[in-house]
Order: C-alpha cells, then structure tokens, then sequence
C-alpha cells in the first residue's frame, strides 16, 4: 500500500520569520562569550557585505562568508554552542520574529501540514527556532564534528541558494513529500531556487527583485513591515493619550457640580 504523500510549509528564516539576521545575532552572542574578537568579526561582516552586494550567486564570495564563519566555531564545543544559540534565541531573536509569519506557520500546522525552517544559519540555530515555535523541522547549514568538538569545516555547503532547493529535494525524497503540492516562503530574491522547487512559491517582505518576479508570476505576497512600522509610530501616540486622559480626569470631575 502506498503511503499517502505529505504537504510542507517551507520558511526561511531571516527577513521571512524574523527580522533581521539570524547569524548575525548569533555573531553578537558569540563576541559577548569570547568566541572571536573584533578583528574578527570586521572580516566577517565585510565578507557577508561583499556577497550580499554582488546580488547574484558567486562562488567565491559564498566561499569567504562560509570560511570567516567556520572559523568562529572551531574548536569549541557543540553542547557550548547549543547554550549559546538558546540564549541568543531568547535575547535577540524572540523579539524579531514576525507575528504574521508565525500565524501563517500555525495555519499550515493546523491544516496538517508539516512546516519546516530552511536557513543558511547553522543548523543548531534552526532546530531551536523551530522546537520553539512548534514546527516540524528545521534544515541548516551543518558544521562537522569530531569528538562533540567543532573541526572549523562544513559538512556539505553552505545552505543558501540553489542548495536550498538541492536540500528540499533531498527532504521530500526521505519524508514522502509532494513538493508540487507544497508551500515556500522567503524575502529574498536568492530564494528563488526554492521558490520554484515547489508547487505554491509564496513571498514575504521581499525585495525589489523577488517582488517583481512575484507579481510577475503571480505569487501571493505578504508585507509585514509596514504593520509594524506602523505600530511603532501608533503606539507611542496611543500610550500618551491614554496618560493625558489620566491626568485630565481628577480636572474633569473637579469641574461637576
């Protein structure tokens, strides 16, 4: 008997589930615990700059971004790194996430669907994430370990790009999954590849380039950024009505006969 094929919610995590960088609040928490020092980190940020300038996929500015970011986790161990990324989590992360991703996570869930994280961030990192929010699974970028201890190399590629729809492929091979039948979400045009390796491409806060190719094709759109831009200008105002309305009121009832 055949088993029946499952459906999956694949979202990327940065600017998609969250705001921000996710790798880059793990660089922060990893310069707060003496990972690295600022040298360091003035590499890496000039090699992540560097890739994400060039707006297309270049190997060999792929290759610096996966080495400078190796190199901060070589020789340390991984129940070390795992404390770490709980912690980042909390301070950095919980408060970026995007509450309009996160319900549409929940609907797929419970519509029975599977949702799944799928990041360039390690893959420590998105199996936290997603244990946290509930979902599925994660897949992330895998760092190779030796005696618990990480050796300052990858297993495999940095997850990001076409690897991503590469990965996918591989999952839905193993886990029974109709990707023809299934949902992508991401924010950046580099996701391409795996907006295609399903059947129902979605975007979320994209940028110029993916949101040309999504109203292009036609793929549903969800911008969450004007909502909490909004919010942070209404909240304030809000907030200071309500103290002004506070303090009128003793004036207010002074002035009943």
């Amino acid at each position: 008997m055949a088993l029946t094929e499952k459906r999956v919610a694949f979202f990327d995590v940065d600017n998609t589930l969250m705001q921000g960088s996710s790798l880059f609040f793990l660089s922060r928490g990893m310069y707060q615990r003496g990972f690295f020092n600022r040298r360091d980190i003035v590499a890496f940020l000039f090699a992540n700059l560097r890739y994400q300038l060039t707006g297309k996929e270049n190997k060999e500015e792929v290759l610096r971004v996966q080495n400078a970011a190796c190199d901060f986790i070589k020789g340390h161990r991984v129940t070390e790194f795992e404390t770490l990324a709980a912690d980042v989590y909390d301070r950095y992360v919980s408060p970026a996430l995007w509450q309009g991703t996160i319900e549409i996570a929940h609907d797929h869930l419970n519509a029975g669907e599977e949702v799944w994280l799928i990041t360039a961030s390690p893959r420590e990192m998105a199996d936290l994430i997603a244990k946290r929010l509930g979902f599925t699974g994660a897949l992330g970028t895998v760092a190779e370990v030796r005696d618990g201890m990480y050796t300052g190399n990858l297993d495999g590629n940095l997850l990001h790009g076409q690897e991503k729809a590469i990965a996918v492929h591989k999952l839905a091979k193993l886990e029974n999954i109709d990707l023809k039948n299934s949902y992508a979400y991401s924010d950046s045009h580099h996701d391409i590849p795996l907006l295609e390796a399903v059947g129902k491409p979605r975007v979320i806060n994209p940028d110029t380039p993916l949101q040309v190719r999504a109203l292009r094709d036609h793929w549903p759109i969800h911008d969450f950024r004007k909502a909490r831009l909004l919010k942070k200008i209404i909240t304030p105002i809000i907030s200071r009505l309500a103290t002004l309305t506070t303090a009128l009121n003793p004036r207010i009832r002074s002035r009943r006969p």
